[in-house]
């Protein structure tokens, strides 16, 4: 049914090259690992442009006929030498090919489904170099209600879900976010347009197996046509956490003792005093909860940066403002302020709650797997750009209320 076609999952080599942008400066020649690669269209463009020099590709699939036309392709483009095929199982790699740390980038649209992507992100991240980067493309509900006819078709095949879920799952197993990328439905009809033709084509025609092929491939176009605004893939760039990105700033909650050095970080991180006024008030407060103020140390022992999570509501449910966060102005960009953030999130996690809001730069939080809060249907109490907004599900089990943000008294909102 799949021989010949393009490609075996929605894509783009548009959405490829941008994915490709988000993993940031590679080394001049990467080491590239294409898992299910399939026919191979990402393999043979990432042999030809991911790096300066293009890349080496090692693509792994189980299906070896996939395999005979990528190394084709391979040749037919002048890419043989860059282009290594090996048929394995990707959830199961083993051998001296992969050993821990072999490779600069992991790569995999459309082939996480088959272990699943959590099992993905486990599996995968001891094959990355220190640095590395891992993209795989996800499907997932692109609405926070879908219908009962879409689930009525992926909940038997695939458990979905959204891009707050997977963010959430991501920074869970230890990733930090370079990127996000929503694939457009142009990307589905690279996939699904060869392959209607495919099933125009082979109808009436072939064994019992086939019919049932083409059954099961007739109902997917169905469901695409008539539930695709409520699904999608999304492609995501990450990065495992590493000692540039927080570890070596030792995070702890607040004690006592650090009052007073709490509220010097948080004088010296801004213009005005109004955010170490905030914490201050904060601290008297019933929005004030035990544990949820975090600090990270600096190699002396002092506090070098903070964090805090107080009570809010949404729609008279409850969430957590994450305000302020500050880092000593001498150490910005040196990971401290991350660390802090994300023992304060894995903090939260643990306590049992399952909304964060923010109000921030939309170049900084998503890599914590913030989202606009809009995509929630939640709102801020003043105006404020769709994008600065911001929310984090800790918890997918838990519906995420809609409604407007009532922030504690002493935020004055």
């Amino acid at each position: 049914m799949h021989h010949g076609l393009p490609r075996q999952a929605p894509g783009s080599d548009a959405s490829t090259r941008h994915l490709l942008s988000l993993c940031g400066p590679l080394p001049e020649r990467p080491r590239v690992l294409d898992l299910g690669c399939g026919p191979g269209r990402s393999a043979l463009l990432l042999a030809a442009e991911a790096g300066a020099d293009g890349a080496v590709v090692t693509a792994v699939d189980l299906h070896a006929p996939f395999l005979d036309e990528l190394r084709t392709a391979a040749a037919a483009g002048g890419l043989a030498d860059r282009v290594r095929t090996v048929e394995a199982d990707m959830g199961a790699l083993t051998g001296e090919d992969f050993e821990d740390g072999s490779f600069d980038l992991v790569w995999a649209e459309g082939s996480a489904y088959v272990l699943g992507f959590d099992a993905a992100l486990a599996r995968w991240k001891r094959l990355l170099a220190p640095g590395g980067t891992l993209v795989l493309t996800e499907c997932q509900w692109s609405v926070p209600e879908p219908s009962a006819g879409a689930r009525a078709f992926w909940d038997p095949h695939y458990a979905l879900r959204t891009t707050a879920g997977n963010l959430a799952a991501a920074q869970a197993a230890g990733y930090r976010v370079l990127g996000l990328h929503h694939l457009p439905d142009s990307d589905w009809a690279e996939y699904y347009g060869p392959l209607a033709e495919r099933v125009r084509a082979r109808s009436g025609a072939g064994s019992r197996a086939m019919a049932a092929a083409l059954a099961a491939t007739r109902e997917e176009l169905d469901v695409r046509a008539r539930h695709g605004h409520e699904y999608g893939y999304t492609g995501y760039v990450l990065r495992p956490v590493s000692a540039g990105d927080g570890e070596a700033w030792p995070a702890r909650p607040e004690t006592a003792a650090d009052t007073a050095a709490v509220r010097a970080v948080n004088l010296a991180a801004f213009e005005t005093p109004l955010e170490a006024d905030l914490v201050d008030a904060l601290r008297t407060d019933g929005a004030w909860l035990p544990g949820l103020s975090y600090v990270a140390e600096a190699p002396d022992g002092s506090v070098a940066a903070h964090a805090l999570l107080t009570r809010c509501e949404v729609g008279g449910a409850p969430a957590l403002a994450l305000a302020p966060v500050a880092t000593d102005p001498a150490l910005q960009r040196s990971g401290a302020g991350s660390s802090v953030v994300r023992a304060l999130l894995a903090a939260a996690r643990e306590s049992g709650e399952s909304l964060v809001l923010v109000l921030g730069h939309p170049e900084y939080y998503p890599r914590f797997g913030f989202v606009p809060a809009s995509h929630f249907g939640i709102r801020a109490p003043f105006e404020v750009p769709d994008e600065a907004m911001m929310a984090l599900v800790l918890d997918d089990s838990v519906p995420v209320p809609a409604g407007t943000i009532a922030y504690p008294a002493p935020f004055g909102v």
